[in-house]
C-alpha cells in the first residue's frame, strides 16, 4: 500500500473553501465562522484536507478537524481530553480517550470566547507535548 502524499497547502485551502461553499446554508456559515475563529487565534495555522474530505488545522501538531453532517457541524479537538472544559463547550465524544468534540446545531450560537480559550489551550498543549517528527514530515 502506498503512502499518500500531503496536499499542496494552497490546494488544501481551495478544498476547504469549496467544502464550505458547497454547504450554502447555516452549516457552511457555521464552518466558515469556526475557521475564522481558528485563524484569529492562530494566524499561522496550517490547513490540510484529510480523510476523504475533512478540513484539518494544525499548529505544532494537530489542533482539530471539522465535519459537516445533515443536522450538525462538528469541531473535534485532537487533544480535547487533555484540555479544560470549564465552559462546557465540549458536548460530544466525551468518553473518547484523546479527542473531544463540539456539536453545533441550527440556531446554536458559538461561544467565541470559550472556543478561543479552548484553541489556545490546544496550542499550548501541542507546544508542551511536541512529538518529534522525522525530517521532512508535516505537522499533520
Amino acid at each position: 500500500m502506498s503512502k499518500s502524499n500531503p496536499l499542496d497547502p494552497e490546494e488544501a485551502v481551495r478544498r476547504i473553501d469549496k467544502f464550505i461553499a458547497d454547504h450554502d446554508d447555516w452549516r457552511g456559515e457555521t464552518m466558515a465562522r469556526i475557521r475564522g475563529i481558528i485563524h484569529e487565534v492562530a494566524p499561522d495555522v496550517i490547513e490540510d484536507w484529510k480523510y476523504m474530505g475533512s478540513p484539518f488545522w494544525s499548529h505544532e501538531g494537530i489542533l482539530g478537524h471539522g465535519n459537516i453532517f445533515k443536522a450538525k457541524v462538528k469541531l473535534t479537538l485532537h487533544h480535547g481530553a487533555h484540555l479544560p472544559n470549564q465552559s462546557g463547550l465540549f458536548n460530544a465524544s466525551l468518553n473518547a480517550r484523546q479527542s473531544r468534540a463540539i456539536d453545533l446545531f441550527e440556531g446554536d450560537e458559538i461561544d467565541v470566547d470559550a472556543l478561543k480559550a479552548l484553541l489556545r489551550a490546544a496550542m499550548d498543549y501541542n507546544a508542551t507535548h511536541a512529538v518529534k517528527r522525522s525530517k521532512g514530515s508535516r505537522d499533520i
